[in-house]
């Protein structure tokens, strides 16, 4: 039977991992668009300074409450 210890060394659980580790950074990324509209940064802009995909900060300023 695997224990924790085992299951931890497996290459699904290490990708697993990996997987999650960059989903929360890029999370994270997507949290800063407000303040950087906010700033006065275009989404051009806040797309290179984050390193991410136009579209993808688009659809973050989209799914952002008007009264933000």
């Amino acid at each position: 039977m695997f224990g924790l210890s085992e299951l931890k060394q497996t290459r699904v659980y290490q990708e697993a991992k990996q997987e999650g580790k960059q989903k929360g950074r890029f999370e994270a990324k997507l949290e800063a668009v407000p303040k950087l509209l906010a700033l006065g940064l275009s989404v051009e802009q806040i797309s290179q300074a984050l390193d991410s995909d136009v579209a993808q900060v688009q659809q973050t300023v989209q799914q952002i409450p008007l009264n933000e």
